[in-house]
């Protein structure tokens, strides 16, 4: 998964840098509000491309001692980053742009340009939400488009795929401001764009920062894999209940796995040892995303009386 991440990502950020210079152009020529939030669309896009992937490089690092479970959870953080700069920078500017020339309107020159520009714009993003969607769809499988955004663990697919759908309704939202203006020959059109295109971004920063929050605070693997993980220890002879299955996303492709299994009591320490290897092997070899998994023997007497004592005020 993180090798089609990166070819989305190198994708996209080929595209916002040549279409961002191209924008910024379009505007300083013809004074287009809407052209000038494009382009700094872009430009937060392709530094956001540039912060993914440094994120995936730190994420891919190796556990060392002060990180024992390694550094999955960088790319969690650079991702909640990239959804901040939107809102702030993407958002915030082309709102800005947008109320201060509705304002004080200024002179428009010739709109052939911008749409010129918006039309190649338009081909190399759309080129761009291709490639995100056809890895998107390869790894939501059959699971519905809004399941995988909301259980998958991979931020860097949805986070370019929504970039990539703001870029598209942006670059619409464009056309039709330019065009409005340049028929009605009233300024006002072409601001009112600038801020729509703050909104979208707005609106996509929040979904974002929303659906990373999870994954950066520690989300819980799918729940038919904490299901599956507890229906191979109870597979075991030796395990007589499953207390809990606590489970946590290191990164995109690392779950930690915590068991708390009560062993039958005639059972001796070279068979409890022997059920441990069992169930360890067998959820690495049903679950790849497994990495780390640790067994705690507790009876489920114990457990209860623990989860109620903490439970009680003052706990």
């Amino acid at each position: 998964m993180a090798s089609g991440s990166k070819k989305v990502i190198y994708a996209a950020l080929a595209g916002n840098s040549l279409i961002a210079v191209t924008k910024f152009t379009a505007a300083a020529i013809t004074g287009s509000s809407a052209m000038l939030s494009e382009g700094i669309h872009s430009l937060v896009d392709t530094g956001n491309q540039v912060l993914l992937l440094y994120g995936l490089k730190r994420a891919a690092r190796p556990a060392d001692r002060d990180f024992p479970f390694g550094y999955g959870k960088e790319v969690y953080f650079w991702s909640f980053i990239v959804a901040i700069l939107i809102f702030a920078v993407g958002a915030g500017v082309s709102l800005y742009e947008g109320i201060h020339n509705l304002m004080q309107p200024g002179e428009h020159g010739d709109p052939k340009l911008n749409y010129i520009v918006l039309c190649f714009a338009a081909l190399f993003e759309g080129g761009a939400l291709w490639m995100a969607l056809k890895e998107f769809n390869h790894a939501r499988g059959t699971r519905r488009a809004w399941h995988m955004i909301r259980e998958g663990k991979d931020p860097t697919l949805f986070v370019v795929l929504f970039e990539d759908c703001a870029a598209m309704a942006g670059i619409a939202v464009a056309f039709i401001g330019v065009w409005l203006t340049s028929y009605t020959h009233n300024p006002m059109w072409d601001s009112g764009a600038s801020i729509i295109i703050g909104l979208i971004l707005a609106t996509v920063a929040t979904l974002l920062a929303l659906e990373t929050k999870g994954l950066l605070i520690g989300e819980s693997a799918d729940a038919e894999v904490v299901e599956g993980i507890r229906e191979i220890a109870l597979l075991q002879p030796e395990v007589l209940h499953v207390n809990e299955v606590l489970t946590m996303h290191i990164g995109p492709q690392y779950v930690l796995v915590n068991l708390s299994v009560e062993f039958r009591d005639d059972c001796v320490a070279d068979q409890i040892e022997r059920a441990i290897a069992r169930v360890d092997r067998s959820l690495r070899f049903r679950f790849p995303d497994v990495r780390r998994v640790f067994i705690e023997a507790e009876s489920r007497v114990s457990r209860e009386a623990r989860d109620a004592a903490a439970q009680e005020p003052g706990h």
